[in-house]
């Protein structure tokens, strides 16, 4: 009798469960592999986020930085420090959208919503109009 090669599926429920060496074991520990090209993409789109939360943290350093070398008001010492929490948070909850995304991919359910892009946009619009309160209120006071 021959050796059979291994299927696919033998080689996934290899790979897969709860003696997987994978971690974290609380996504790899379930389900099985999916195409490898959607888990790429979750991986590229949680990478997104982390960069675009690296981004608000280094505009808060680069604000924060111009706000003492030009004597500027505490004002934007304070949108520096939300900026810099507000990546901070951003790259967190990418973290865990890409564990939420990975498990239902490799659980074969729907996905879930993004739960960090109405904050995101809700705080660049709250952002914008308070700076924009903040330039007329000094335009308006330099006159």
């Amino acid at each position: 009798m021959s050796e059979q090669e291994p299927t696919s599926t033998d080689a996934a429920a290899a790979h897969d469960g709860p003696g997987t060496d994978r971690r974290p074991r609380s996504v790899y520990g379930v389900g099985c592999d999916p195409d490898v090209r959607f888990s790429l993409a979750n991986e590229r789109t949680a990478l997104a986020w982390v960069r675009t939360g690296l981004s608000l943290v280094a505009g808060g350093v680069a604000l924060t930085t111009l706000a003492a070398l030009a004597d500027l008001p505490w004002v934007l010492d304070l949108i520096a420090l939300i900026a810099c929490l507000s990546g901070g948070a951003l790259a967190a909850s990418a973290l865990f959208s890409w564990r939420r995304v990975e498990r239902a991919l490799r659980l074969g359910r729907p996905l879930p919503p993004p739960a960090a892009l109405p904050w995101l946009v809700g705080g660049v619009v709250v952002l914008a109009l308070v700076l924009a309160g903040y330039a007329v209120f000094e335009l308006g006071r330099s006159r």
